[in-house]
């Protein structure tokens, strides 16, 4: 990843909502009237049967590659893991059953500088609970976040108490799920970051927090960057905090600086591996996104692109299809690679690498309250050193034992606590 300049032209967003809507009442509409772009409408997804059978038959007519030339994964995703994984989509696995959970729960639409926002919105049973809103990765999706709605929402029949409890609005982002596609260029974290102000803005919080790991990260440091008043703080569990120093040691024909830590050294091994091996998928979706027609063509071609996304998540992934018990499941992988089929969301969703002008990890001088929680095996593990030089404002660090790129998903209960815990101070503040 090369280094860029972080000046970036913040695009103004449309007028505001000139009412704040309550999602518990729908806006009330003269009949015949067509509906306002700033309207927020109910949502609910249904795969036909059709297309169900149809991605059946897709997964069936596979043409699959001879095996790897070697006996580990250094040549990719392995035959052994995505034979075992097609096997199971198509002999066991049942959308309808995350659908069913979906359509459980109160989803929405509303236009947002010209694009259509969906999103999750649950509401706390207690009283004072906190606004949050928790934006993906990629290959993430709402999928990811879903098993943390319950906790944060009830915290009482969780282990926490009812004071730590959260109004939680995940949105999917735009080209990503049930968002619309942009039609036009300019959608990068800034742009995303700015429709998320607007949306909770829409919805009628007055003030609000907001989470987010991968790109979920790269769209609330530039919240936290707008600073509008209402944000109170940010939580993140894929940080931007590598030195300037150490990202040009990190470039080829770099070398590793003298004087690191323990700590520090460890997570400049971990970004030096990732860059060596790891960024293949990112590089081509940051060049040539519209290349990737095969993978909006073949949903085992798909479902290999997506679990081939850092090397500890993808032996994570091959476990799980090897039977072993994770934090994640068989069906949970292969919920969230559904969802990219059936939206037709391949392609749309990598354009966001090309949008992107940020540097990953990359300090951006957040001002405002920050949380950060350090998985071990996510991409790189940020050092205390290094976090506190990029968060000023620093309110909350913990390094946990277990878990990975995909946190909330895979540690969903450590990661809630993280959450209760990290913003108890902005809540009294």
């Amino acid at each position: 990843m090369s280094k860029v300049s972080e000046t970036l032209t913040r695009r103004t967003l449309l007028t505001s909502a000139t009412a704040a809507c309550a999602l518990s009442m729908m806006p009330i509409q003269l009949a015949n009237a067509k509906p306002a772009a700033t309207d927020i409408r109910p949502f609910k997804f249904k795969a036909t049967d059709a297309e169900l059978h149809h991605l059946r038959q897709r997964i069936k007519l596979t043409r699959f590659p001879e095996p790897e030339l070697v006996d580990d994964n250094t040549q990719g995703v392995q035959s052994a893991t995505i034979q075992k994984l097609a096997t199971y989509w198509l002999k066991e696995y049942n959308w309808r059953t995350v659908e069913a959970k979906l359509n459980a729960l109160p989803q929405f639409t509303t236009e947002i500088d010209g694009v259509d926002i969906h999103f999750i919105h649950v509401r706390s049973k207690h009283s004072g609970a906190l606004p949050i809103i928790v934006t993906h990765g990629w290959p993430g999706s709402i999928i990811e976040q879903m098993k943390i709605i319950e906790p944060l929402t009830n915290p009482t029949a969780h282990g926490g108490s009812a004071s730590d409890a959260f109004d939680v609005v995940i949105p999917s982002m735009p080209g990503h799920g049930f968002s619309g596609k942009p039609t036009e260029k300019g959608w990068d974290p800034v742009r995303i970051a700015l429709a998320w102000i607007e949306l909770m803005k829409r919805i009628g919080y007055t003030k609000y927090v907001a989470q987010g790991g991968d790109w979920g990260d790269a769209v609330s440091e530039q919240m936290a960057l707008i600073a509008p008043p209402e944000l109170l703080g940010i939580h993140v569990n894929m940080p931007a905090t590598v030195p300037d120093e150490i990202a040009d040691a990190l470039q080829p024909g770099g070398t590793k600086p003298a004087g690191l830590s323990e700590e520090e050294e460890h997570a400049y091994d971990q970004l030096a591996e990732f860059y060596k091996h790891g960024l293949g998928y990112a590089i081509e979706m940051a060049n040539r996104p519209q290349t990737l027609i095969g993978i909006a063509d073949s949903p085992v071609g798909l479902a290999a692109w997506m679990i081939d996304h850092d090397i500890r998540s993808y032996d994570l992934i091959a476990r799980v299809f090897d039977g072993t018990a994770e934090g994640l499941t068989r069906d949970d992988i292969l919920d969230n690679v559904t969802l990219y089929w059936l939206t037709n969301t391949a392609v749309s969703s990598a354009r966001l690498y090309w949008e992107n002008k940020l540097s990953f990890f990359a300090v951006k001088n957040v001002k405002i309250p920050v949380a950060v929680s350090v998985f071990p095996d996510e991409i790189y593990a940020a050092p205390l050193t290094w976090t506190k030089r990029a968060y000023p404002n620093l309110i909350h660090y913990n390094k946990l034992t277990k878990g990975g790129h995909f946190a909330a998903w895979e540690q969903t209960t450590v990661f809630c606590e993280e959450l209760r815990t990290a913003f108890r101070s902005v809540r009294t503040g």
